[in-house]
């Protein structure tokens, strides 16, 4: 089994910042793929950026030059730099784990695994 555990989100000013992370515990392997994923209440659940196995990355382009994925394999967690954050990233945050090397079209049915979300609130 994996545990993802989202940590970070919280209250900011538009043009703040924050940092999320994603601890993943369990059957985890450097071949999976990871992604964060957001939705807002009555919403479908968007993605918003993903790194394969091998690094590369992709985002959502309402995030792009925003934000910024990363993973850090030592330590088995994932990275959300969110910067120039803006009211309309006012969601709940996802990370998400998917057991195949590439998953940067972020279909969120690829992804097998999900944390519990951590709140991101942005006032105007």
């Amino acid at each position: 089994q994996v545990r993802l555990v989202e940590s970070g989100g919280g209250s900011v000013q538009a043009g703040g910042s924050l940092r999320l992370s994603c601890a993943a515990s369990g059957f985890t392997s450097v071949s999976d793929c990871m992604g964060w994923f957001r939705q807002a209440p009555g919403k479908e659940r968007e993605g918003v950026a993903a790194v394969d196995s091998d690094g590369s990355t992709s985002y959502a382009d309402s995030v792009k030059g925003r934000f910024t994925i990363s993973k850090d394999n030592a330590r088995n967690t994932l990275y959300l730099q969110m910067n120039s954050l803006k009211p309309e990233d006012n969601d709940m945050y996802y990370c998400a784990l998917a057991r195949t090397a590439h998953c940067r079209t972020m279909v969120a049915a690829l992804f097998g695994y999900w944390g519990q979300g951590t709140q991101v609130t942005v006032s105007s």
